[in-house]
């Protein structure tokens, strides 16, 4: 009998010492909702091949740090059909603009040189897209008149005015739908084509606004580049509609005409001398202005749509320069809203 209690007392005691034992450990542990559980008013981890670890048992709830899956790319439409004079460093300018999209992250591109797609009605079968699709277009050189009827035109306008779809335009979009066949093109872009009375050249700058995201990285707020700088119509351009980002310096711009080593390396030179002296002559001085204002970059807003042109993209190797490709990242970042940038017209900057 006396070993029977003995033995009984030891189970008890055994008994009570497993329970006070869980009973420590359970109040020692975590309470819902501290760091690695997750409480009612938690958001959910997406579950393992996320950045969470999976929680007991296929498809249990995550644990520790969550990662949001990544945001949808931006989506940009690249237009390079040419009408008119077609630039040979086209194809560069637009494969710039597709490598920065796939560099950066943060946008995809389509490529067209026609302007099938330019419409937001049907743009064919299969993966076609039509203006709804993309958050931005870029024009690389689209010289002449632009292949498109009526109704895409206004489409193209709505998208940009009323949809709020951002406009890139490269050098020679400048350079295209002349003589007021579509006005309201005009009047998006900021401007109209003249003429390059210095042709391709070391042209002296002068950055305007330092502070717009796609001016920001120059080192300095005067320099050089070597390219053709174009100079818009005195009848439709004017800085009281546009800001103004960069600009020639007209103190310290040579005579109009080719100058070395392009006029050599092209054969313009002779060309001034030649039997078409009186024609380069007139090319040279057309786009002169009386306000000396050339105007080389601008940023503006065109209803809802953010609308931004620069003249660098003459040459192939403009397309190469980090401080163009630069420029042309910020410039789509910001008419793609990713960043923020002033369309305030101000008196010329020295």
């Amino acid at each position: 009998m006396q070993k029977r209690v003995i033995l009984y007392s030891s189970i008890f005691v055994l008994a009570l010492a497993i329970v006070l034992t869980a009973g420590q450990l359970i109040a020692q542990a975590p309470a819902r909702g501290q760091a690695g559980q997750p409480s009612a008013t938690q958001a959910q981890g997406p579950g393992p091949g996320l950045g969470a670890q999976a929680g007991p048992g296929r498809g249990g709830p995550a644990r520790g740090p969550t990662v949001d899956p990544p945001a949808p790319k931006k989506h940009v439409l690249i237009l390079a059909f040419t009408e008119g004079f077609h630039h040979g460093s086209t194809t560069d300018g637009v494969g710039m603009i597709w490598q920065l999209g796939q560099e950066s992250g943060l946008f995809d591109t389509e490529i067209r040189t026609d302007g099938k797609w330019v419409t937001k009605g049907s743009a064919g079968g299969g993966e076609a897209r039509n203006l709804d699709w993309f958050n931005a277009i870029v024009a690389v050189n689209t010289t002449g008149n632009w292949p498109l009827n009526d109704q895409q035109k206004k489409d193209f306008i709505s998208a940009i005015r009323d949809d709020g779809k951002g406009f890139v335009a490269v050098h020679a979009a400048l350079d295209c739908n002349h003589n007021n066949v579509w006005p309201e093109f005009t009047e998006m872009i900021g401007g109209e084509f003249a003429a390059h009375p210095w042709f391709t050249f070391w042209a002296p700058v002068i950055i305007e606004d330092p502070s717009f995201p796609a001016m920001k990285h120059f080192g300095s707020t005067r320099m050089v580049f070597y390219d053709e700088m174009y100079v818009p119509r005195a009848e439709n351009w004017s800085r009281s509609k546009v800001n103004v980002l960069m600009r020639l310096d007209e103190s310290k711009l040579p005579p109009p005409g080719p100058q070395e080593p392009y006029a050599s390396l092209s054969g313009i030179g002779a060309m001034m001398s030649g039997a078409g002296a009186e024609a380069m002559k007139k090319m040279a001085t057309r786009g002169l202005r009386e306000d000396q204002d050339y105007a080389l970059a601008w940023a503006k807003m065109y209803g809802k749509g953010r609308v931004f042109y620069s003249s660098l993209g003459h040459t192939k190797a403009a397309f190469q320069n980090p401080d163009v490709r630069k420029m042309y990242l910020e410039a789509i970042k910001w008419v793609l809203g990713f960043t923020e940038g002033s369309t305030a017209p101000h008196p010329k900057v020295n």
